[in-house]
């Protein structure tokens, strides 16, 4: 493959060959090696094609002195390739030199860092890397599939615990959930969707696990944070695939059946993103546990923004483990260690509440002061000890997938939902208010981005189930997922406007609105997971050849490292220069000749990200070659990349859910939507990353080969939103589909099933007031100016019937009682008033 240098060297001589050497057969010539090095032949078979191609050009091409040095220079670079196929000769001359510099140049690894790199595996985001990703890899996973059980758990006990909730009454008035509904979640199953049957849980798919989330985290968000926790990054998971058999067989039944509720403390005041910092510690020390002296732990902590503290009953802790006596017989520093301690343990402070804006799921302090336990409390026993952060690093790739971005799209296809029924009955200067353009823009966003965050969410559970464990679309989807949930609620907020921002017990949106923060913040801060996650951990993870640079860099077996380091250093350098080609061609041509998986209109999204895959894998390697360890240091540029990687990831995410669904027509548009945005800011990052590129000639010289047209993608049209917005403000299969899963239930205490019965009754009855309009209105026979009295004199007119009028009167009360904000007696708004019978009234009337 590395015979594609020349590549670059054709491309750099090719104006002055062209015009100085005999045009046609030159440009021949060129356009051949061009496209041997686009389709990334061998070392090898490059140099033998090419001699081949060269031997003919030297015979056919023009005669004359410039020709001659031009040929003779080419001579000189073939003789050069067929040097680099002697490997002994390389490995000498070039391999074990660049060997020690690399090494030199190597920053060094923590433990920690490589055991976080080691976590998970290579899906997706890895084909993206290589610039030629291949589809088969992505389409030919199975489309993700609730069980019958998995359904019949949705559309029964989920429903019923929805039916159960009332957010204001939780979030106003309890500060907590209702004791009848902690029972429920306990005795039904919520808290055990990953044990195994075995051990009395559900053992429910991961993909059933984020469709349960999304349904809870539609009408309260309170709930499906208490829910997500259990089954997340916590004692459950942890005991799962590293607890002893006792402790699985102790704990995980008592988890399943409620008995016991469990928390994860790992976030302290002194580490809270940079987890592997924690300062709190265990020491093995002799100590009395039960009457008898044993070698145990002493344990002193401080941990906060712990979800379910406050009522949880056992707590798996991260700690610093040491070993200063030497009981073990090992080391001192032992390393990060988890375990479970009982809520009742002597020297645990439990039971303080933080209160997270407003929205009061459990979430509080722990502290513990000499706190002592046996060893077997560490997860998986003594032999687990300082294998902590391993364990977490594993398990989180999966837990990140599902629980935040679950929860944000729940909101989000709850908001679209809501948004789109409340902007077609909302009717301003005699138009609904989802019939202007303006209003138009927005809620085609919110329907354009939902969709992005359900396919990535789905198609993301499905690779799961798959037996997948995607570490870097983990960070993807919680930062990407959770920001473009923030701007629905944004969106939402605007469309309904002074709707949106009383609170009070007819608001659907306000606690949703509030809690946004939470998910930006928890699960690693998103400024974070965006500028240092992403690529910093895809760079190295993904990559198809930097792993085995640096692993055989530091081999210790020194002619094993240099074998392994000479096949992947000269694999890496065709495979860079062969982006290059390929970034430049593809972007030259628009991606047009580019082969596809599929036909029709989605054809062209799959080349074009085939397309920026070439460019970013070659702006990668550039940037690493000229910045090497640095980069990591230059966060803007880092999150760029980042930021494109993201985007040809979740646009593939969008177009694998389309095939899922079965390629329906309708939803075209909200598919080019998508697809559109993402690749438009996946260029517009790209062309930041050159902009702020520190080396001017370097970055002059990637723009040429990634933009040589300019940036020609370009933001969704108008027109594409005007049809979005339609598929949403109507009842239509597309908006059912883009809010599958939510709790729409017709139910006089669930506003998004009132909204949709007024959307419905809006389509049914508007030629009945367009009628009163230009029959009344227009003509001086209808007067009034509010709609009742508009239905009055219509009917004394004979405009409309009594059975019309009946039914425009009872459509018009359904309308005002969803469009009515909530008022208050100042007494019922103080911080310390007790709730009272008029209020507790009207909590449970509000929607009836």
């Amino acid at each position: 493959m590395l015979g594609a240098i020349v590549s670059l060297l054709l491309v750099v001589a090719a104006a002055y060959a062209v015009t100085q050497v005999g045009g046609v057969i030159t440009l021949l010539f060129i356009a051949a090696v061009l496209f041997l090095a686009y389709r990334r032949l061998s070392l090898l078979a490059f140099t033998t094609t090419f001699t081949v191609l060269l031997a003919a050009y030297t015979v056919l091409g023009a005669g004359g002195a410039p020709a001659g040095i031009w040929k003779g220079f080419l001579w000189l670079l073939l003789a050069a390739l067929w040097l680099l196929n002697v490997r002994p000769l390389r490995k000498q001359l070039i391999t074990r030199p660049f060997m020690k510099t690399y090494l030199k140049l190597l920053p060094t690894m923590s433990q920690t860092e490589k055991e976080a790199l080691d976590a998970g595996t290579v899906w997706w985001d890895g084909e993206l890397f290589t610039g030629a990703p291949r589809w088969s890899k992505l389409l030919s996973a199975k489309a993700p599939k609730l069980s019958a059980a998995e359904a019949a758990f949705l559309d029964g006990p989920c429903e019923e615990l929805c039916r159960m909730l009332d957010d204001w009454s939780i979030t106003h008035e309890r500060a907590d959930l209702p004791a009848a509904v902690w029972e429920f979640l306990k005795t039904r199953g919520f808290f055990a969707m990953i044990i195994s049957k075995k051990y009395g849980g559900l053992e429910f798919s991961a993909y059933a696990h984020s469709c349960v989330l999304a349904k809870i985290s539609s009408r309260s968000a309170t709930t499906s944070s208490t829910v997500a926790v259990p089954n997340s990054l916590g004692p459950a998971e942890l005991l799962n695939h590293y607890g002893t058999e006792e402790q699985k067989s102790y704990y995980l039944p008592r988890l399943a059946r409620g008995e016991e509720v469990p928390c994860f403390a790992l976030t302290g005041p002194r580490a809270g993103s940079d987890a592997s910092s924690i300062p709190d510690t265990g020491v093995v020390c002799r100590g009395t546990w039960q009457g008898r002296e044993i070698i145990g732990l002493k344990l002193n902590f401080s941990k906060r923004y712990i979800t379910l503290a406050p009522v949880a009953t056992v707590i798996g802790l991260a700690f610093r483990m040491f070993d200063p006596e030497k009981l073990l017989g090992g080391k001192t520093d032992i390393g990060i260690t988890c375990a479970l301690i009982p809520r009742n343990t002597p020297g645990v402070t439990i039971g303080r509440r933080h209160f997270p804006l407003n929205v009061p799921f459990q979430n509080g302090p722990i502290q513990g002061r000499d706190v002592f336990v046996p060893l077997d409390f560490i997860i998986g026993g003594s032999k687990m000890a300082g294998s902590g952060w391993r364990m977490l690093v594993e398990q989180l790739s999966v837990g990140r997938c599902i629980s935040l971005p679950s929860n944000a799209t729940g909101a989000a296809k709850a908001a679209v939902w809501a948004t789109g029924a409340y902007a077609r009955i909302r009717s301003q200067f005699n138009t609904p208010v989802g019939r202007f353009e303006g209003v138009e823009a927005v809620i085609a966003r919110m329907a354009g981005l939902t969709y992005i965050m359900d396919a990535a969410r789905s198609v993301t559970a499905g690779a799961i189930d798959g037996g997948e464990k995607p570490s870097v679309p983990s960070a993807m989807l919680k930062y990407h997922v959770t920001e473009m949930g923030r701007q629905v609620a944004n969106d939402a907020m605007d469309v309904h406007g002074g709707k949106g921002i009383c609170l009070g017990p007819r608001n659907y949106l306000g606690r949703g609105y509030q809690i946004v923060p939470v998910a930006i913040t928890v699960e690693g801060a998103n400024l974070l997971t965006r500028n240092l996650i992403i690529f910093g951990q895809g760079a190295v993870r993904c990559h198809p050849f930097v792993l085995r640079e640096m692993a055989a860099a530091r081999n210790p077996d020194r002619a094993a490292g240099v074998e392994e380091f000479d096949r992947a250093l000269f694999a890496h350098i065709g495979f860079s220069i062969s982006n290059a080609v390929r970034s430049f061609i593809m972007a030259l041509t628009h991606a047009r000749f580019t082969r596809a998986p599929v036909e029709g209109p989605t054809a062209r999204y799959y080349q074009h990200i085939v397309r920026f895959s070439a460019s970013f894998a070659f702006a990668v390697d550039v940037a690493m070659l000229a910045l090497g360890g640095y980069l990591k240091k230059k966060e803007s540029l880092s999150a760029r990349l980042g930021d494109v990687l993201s985007c040809m990831y979740l646009a593939s995410m969008v177009l694998k859910h389309h095939e899922n669904q079965g390629r329906l027509e309708e939803d075209l548009p909200i598919v080019e939507w998508a697809c559109r945005s993402l690749l438009y800011h996946a260029q517009e990052q790209l062309h930041g990353f050159l902009r702020n590129f520190g080396n001017r000639l370097l970055a002059l010289a990637m723009r040429a080969l990634i933009f040589p047209r300019g940036r020609v993608y370009s933001a969704p049209p108008d027109r594409l939103g005007h049809k979005l917005a339609g598929l949403v403000i109507n009842p239509t299969e597309a908006r059912e589909r883009l809010s599958q899963y939510i709790y729409w239930t017709l139910e006089p205490t669930n506003p998004l099933g009132l909204l949709q019965e007024a959307l419905l009754l809006a389509v049914q009855l508007e030629p009945l007031e367009k009628r009163i309009r230009v029959e009344g209105v227009k003509t001086g026979k209808v007067t009034a100016l509010d709609p009742p009295g508009r239905i009055q004199q219509a009917l004394a007119a004979g405009i409309v019937s009594e059975t019309e009028a009946a039914a425009l009167r009872e459509y018009d009360r359904k309308v005002m009682e969803l469009i009515h904000v909530d008022d208050f007696d100042p007494r019922e708004l103080g911080a310390l008033a007790a709730a009272t019978p008029e209020s507790a009234a009207r909590s449970s009337a509000h929607v009836a």
